[in-house]
C-alpha cells in the first residue's frame, strides 16, 4: 500500500513506539447531507438501512502519533474483516475516584415530557380524512386501480372503496388530503363529498402575536376530487390534479396527518409493554423493528407518547466489554463507513475507545467548521466519561460528530482521542472548538489542533460565579452586575480591560487567584476577544449541554457500559428521525414574514424554519430600536439609536448608541454612550 504524505501537525516529542489502531475503513459514505429547506433528494438511509455508495477506499491501518505518556500506549488489533476482539473483563475496571460511580444506577424520576399534539386529533371525523385510514388501506381489496390517476366518471361500490383508492393514490403522489366539504341525506348518510389537498385554503394570520407567526402549510392549492352518491354507487364528478406547490417523495408522505394512524395492534402492544414496565423508547423501538423501520410506521413518536404517558425504567445488565465488542462488530457489517479505535491496557482491559458512524463523518464535511467537546455529560459506573464531539445542523439540532469513552482526563488521553477523531475526519481540523476550562484539554488541543481557535464555554465560567465569589459581601449588590457589564457590554478589548480593572479595584479583588487566572486567559472566553470568529450560536451555552436532551430517556448518570452501548444506537435513530421530520416540515411549511423588509423574504426562501425564526427575532429587535437622525454634514449622517435589552435576570435596560454613517464609503462607526 502506497503511503500518503503526512500533513498532520508535528507529533509530541516523546520518543516511544506509536500505537497502531484499526479504523476499520473500507468505503467512505457521502450521502446528500446538506440541504436547502427542501428534504433530501434521495432516500436517506442509516446504518440499519441499505449500504452506502462505493467511494474511494481507505487503508485499514493508521499510525497515530505517540501519546505523551509512554505507559498509555495500548494494543489494538487490525484486520479487514470484523476481528476477534480481545475479551474485556467486566469484573475488573480502572479505579474510580468517585465511590458513588460503582453503585447501582439511579431510577428515572418520572416520565419523559411530550411535545406532540393530543392524539385525539387523529380521531376527528368532522375535519380530516385520516379517520379510519388504516382500516381503509388494510381492508381494501380493489387492487386493479393501484396507481391509476383519478378521472371523472370513475365508479366505486362504496365510500370505503373510494377512500381506499384515493388514499393510496395521494400517498404515492406525495401529498396529504383533508375532507373539505360533505353533504348528508336526511338519514345522515353522506351523499356528496370533496376531498382536497391538505395545503388547500388560505392562511389567515392571528393578530394576537404578529411578531411570532406560526408555520403554515396553506398555499391555496386547488387540487381535489368531488364525488356523488348516484343510485347506490359513488361516482367521481370533478378532478383537479395540479398543485401550486411541490410534493414530497412517497417515503415522506407518512408525515402528513391524513396518512397517520395509531392502529389497534400498535395500541395493544404499547399498552401491554407499558403494563409490564418496558421503557417508552424500547416500547416504540420494538414497533419500529417489527415494522421494518420508521418509514413503515403510520405514526410518529409524539403520537405514541400522547397515547401512553407513564413512568419508565431502564433495564439493568452486565457485560459492558462484550456489549461494546458486539456493537462494533454489528456496526462494521451494517455500515461500511463506521470507524472505531480502541485502547486497552497491559491486561487487555478497556481503557479508551472512540467511534464514529458514516453519518457523523458525512455531517462533518458540512458542519465541521466549529465543534464543541465536553466530558462532563455522562460518567458510567466504570469511571469512563462520555466525550462527544458535537455540532448543530441546519435546524439548530445537536448532531454527533463522533464520541469517545475515556478512563482518565489527562493530556495524554485527550491527545490520543483527538488524534483518533482527526484521522477519522480525513485529517481536516475544525476552524474553532469550544470546551470547558480544562488545562489538559487546552494542552492537547495545542498539540493536535495548533491552528484551531479555542474558546472556553462562557456559560460554564459564569455558572461558577456564585461558587467562587458568592461569599463576597457585595456579590448581589453590584459585583455580579459589574462583571456582567464588563463581559457583555464592552465593544473593544480596551473597554473590557478598563471595566475589569475598575471592578477589581472597587471591590478589593486584586488578590483573588480565580479572577486573576481568568484575566490571564481572557482571550479564550471574553466575547469581545472572539468577535471575529464564527461560533454557530454555540458560544454562550455550550452545545454539549443539549446532549442531556439527546439521550434523555436512554441513559443517565448511573448507566452501565453495557446499557450505554445498548441505548446509544437507539438514541441515534431517534435523532435521525427528528432531523428527517424537521427536513419535511421545512420543505412543506412556510413561516410568513413578519415585516415588509425584502431581506426577510430572502431569508424565508433559503433558510430552514428553525433558522428563519432566529432571523425574525433579529428583525423585530431592529424594528424595536428607536433611530433618530441628529445631523447630516456632507456625506456623514449622525444617528442616535436607543435599544432595550433584557438581561438573564429579566432586568430591562436601555442602551444608547451614536452611529456615524458615511454615505459615500458606506462605512459605519458605532459609539456607545450610556446605560439606563
Amino acid at each position: 500500500m502506497d503511503k500518503k504524505e503526512d500533513k498532520r501537525p508535528p507529533r509530541p516529542s516523546t520518543p516511544i513506539p506509536p500505537t497502531q489502531v484499526s479504523l476499520c475503513l473500507r468505503n467512505a459514505y457521502h450521502p446528500p447531507f446538506m440541504m436547502h429547506p427542501n428534504a433530501y433528494p434521495n432516500s436517506y438511509t442509516y446504518a440499519w438501512g441499505s449500504q452506502p455508495p462505493q467511494m474511494t477506499s481507505y487503508p485499514t491501518t493508521f499510525m497515530y502519533p505517540p501519546l505523551t505518556n509512554a505507559e498509555s500506549s495500548g494494543h489494538v488489533q487490525q484486520t479487514n474483516q470484523p476481528p476477534p476482539m480481545p475479551h474485556f473483563p467486566t469484573t475488573s475496571s480502572p479505579p474510580s475516584t468517585n465511590t458513588e460511580d460503582s453503585g447501582h444506577p439511579k431510577q428515572m424520576d418520572g416520565p419523559l415530557s411530550s411535545t406532540g399534539e393530543d392524539m385525539g386529533s387523529f380521531e376527528n371525523p368532522a375535519s380530516n380524512v385520516e379517520t379510519e385510514t388504516d382500516d381503509i388501506i388494510q381492508q381494501n381489496s380493489d387492487n386493479d386501480r393501484v396507481g391509476e390517476e383519478p378521472k371523472p366518471g370513475m365508479k366505486f361500490a362504496t365510500e370505503h372503496e373510494l377512500m381506499a383508492y384515493y388514499m393510496r393514490y395521494v400517498k404515492q403522489q406525495g401529498f396529504g388530503v383533508i375532507t373539505q366539504r360533505t353533504k348528508r341525506e336526511a338519514n345522515g348518510r353522506v351523499k356528496y363529498l370533496t376531498i382536497g389537498c391538505a395545503r388547500g385554503g388560505k392562511y389567515h394570520p392571528s393578530h394576537s402575536n404578529i411578531s411570532r407567526p406560526c408555520p403554515t402549510i396553506k398555499t391555496d392549492c386547488k387540487a381535489r376530487i368531488n364525488a356523488h352518491l348516484v343510485e347506490g354507487s359513488w361516482v367521481v364528478t370533478i378532478v383537479e390534479i395540479g398543485h401550486n406547490h411541490s410534493t414530497v417523495s412517497p417515503q415522506k408522505s407518512r408525515f402528513f396527518r391524513s396518512h397517520k394512524c395509531l392502529d389497534e395492534y400498535s395500541q395493544r402492544m404499547l399498552d401491554l409493554n407499558d403494563r409490564v414496565g418496558i421503557r417508552m423508547n424500547k416500547n416504540f423501538g420494538a414497533l419500529v423493528v417489527d415494522a421494518g423501520g420508521f418509514e413503515n410506521l403510520q405514526f410518529q413518536e409524539k403520537d405514541y407518547r400522547n397515547f401512553i404517558d407513564k413512568a419508565r425504567q431502564l433495564r439493568l445488565g452486565k457485560g459492558g466489554g462484550e456489549a461494546l465488542t458486539e456493537y462494533f462488530k454489528r456496526m462494521r457489517l451494517q455500515n461500511d463507513g463506521f470507524v472505531y479505535v480502541i485502547d486497552v491496557d497491559e491486561e487487555l482491559r478497556l481503557r479508551n475507545v472512540f467511534w464514529a458512524d458514516a453519518r457523523s463523518r458525512a455531517a462533518y464535511k458540512y458542519f465541521g467548521d466549529v465543534i464543541t467537546f465536553d466530558t462532563t455529560y455522562l460518567t458510567n459506573r466504570y469511571g469512563m466519561p462520555f466525550a462527544p464531539f458535537v455540532r448543530v445542523n441546519h435546524h439548530g439540532q445537536s448532531i454527533l460528530l463522533g464520541a469517545g469513552l475515556i478512563s482518565s482526563e489527562n493530556t495524554s488521553t485527550f491527545v490520543w482521542l483527538f488524534w483518533a477523531w482527526l484521522e477519522c475526519m480525513d485529517a481536516r481540523a475544525p476552524k474553532a472548538i469550544i470546551t470547558d476550562q480544562d488545562r489538559a484539554m487546552k494542552s492537547a488541543i495545542a498539540v493536535v489542533f495548533p491552528h484551531t481557535r479555542h474558546r472556553y464555554c462562557l456559560w460554564h465560567i459564569m455558572r461558577k460565579l456564585s461558587e467562587k465569589l458568592g461569599s463576597h459581601a457585595a456579590f448581589n449588590a453590584g459585583l455580579k452586575t459589574a462583571i456582567q457589564n464588563a463581559l457583555y457590554d464592552s465593544q473593544t478589548c480596551g473597554e473590557f480591560e478598563e471595566k475589569w480593572g475598575q471592578f477589581i479595584k472597587k471591590y478589593g479583588l486584586c488578590e483573588n487567584a480565580w479572577l486573576q487566572g481568568l484575566y490571564n486567559e481572557r482571550s479564550f472566553w471574553v466575547p469581545v476577544y472572539l468577535k471575529g470568529v464564527f461560533w454557530a450560536g454555540m458560544s454562550t451555552t455550550q452545545r454539549s449541554e443539549s446532549m442531556n436532551a439527546f439521550f434523555d430517556g436512554f441513559v443517565h448518570f448511573g448507566t452501565t457500559l453495557k446499557e450505554f452501548v445498548d441505548q446509544f444506537d437507539n438514541a441515534l435513530r431517534k435523532k435521525v428521525e427528528l432531523e428527517t421530520t424537521a427536513n419535511f416540515n421545512s420543505s412543506n411549511q412556510t413561516i410568513p414574514c413578519s415585516s415588509a423588509f425584502r431581506i426577510e423574504k430572502q431569508f424565508q426562501s433559503v433558510y430552514t424554519n428553525a433558522k428563519f425564526k432566529e432571523v425574525q427575532r433579529e428583525v423585530w429587535g431592529m424594528i424595536l430600536c428607536n433611530c433618530i437622525l441628529i445631523s447630516k454634514e456632507c456625506c456623514i449622517s449622525t444617528y442616535d439609536v436607543l435599544d432595550e435589552i433584557t438581561t438573564d435576570d429579566d432586568h430591562v435596560k436601555s442602551i444608547k448608541y451614536t452611529v456615524y454613517f458615511n454615505n459615500e464609503e458606506v462605512d459605519t462607526c458605532i459609539e456607545r454612550l450610556s446605560d439606563e
